[in-house]
C-alpha cells in the first residue's frame, strides 16, 4: 500500500468515525428528551471531560508538582472569588513562575 493511499484511507476512516459519533444521537433520539437524569447527565459531560483533560496537564506542565500545585491553588482561589479569566490565568502563571524561580535559586545557589 502506498503512502498516499494509506493517508487517504486514514482520512476517510477518521471522517466516518467522527460523522457517526455526531450523527448517531440525532438518529437515535427522535423526540424531546424528558428524563431529568439524562438531561442532567448530558449537561455535566462537557465539564467532566474538560476536567479530566485539564487536571493531568496542570500537574505535568511544569518542572515541579509543587509549582503546579501553587498555580492551581491560586487559580482556584481567584475563581472562587469570581475574578476574570485573564486575571486568573495571569496570576496563576505568575505564581508558578515565582515558585519556579525560588526553587531554582535555592537549588542552584
Amino acid at each position: 500500500m502506498t503512502e498516499t493511499l494509506y493517508i487517504c484511507l486514514s482520512i476517510v476512516i477518521m471522517a466516518m468515525v467522527t460523522y457517526l459519533i455526531r450523527m448517531l444521537p440525532l438518529a437515535a433520539v427522535r423526540g424531546k428528551i424528558k428524563s431529568r437524569f439524562v438531561l442532567d447527565f448530558l449537561y455535566y459531560i462537557p465539564y467532566a471531560v474538560l476536567s479530566a483533560m485539564t487536571f493531568p496537564a496542570i500537574f505535568y506542565s511544569t518542572s515541579s508538582i509543587i509549582s503546579a500545585s501553587v498555580g492551581l491553588l491560586i487559580a482556584l482561589v481567584l475563581a472562587f472569588f469570581e475574578r476574570g479569566l485573564m486575571t486568573v490565568a495571569i496570576a496563576s502563571c505568575a505564581g508558578v513562575m515565582a515558585v519556579e524561580f525560588v526553587m531554582n535559586f535555592v537549588v542552584g545557589g
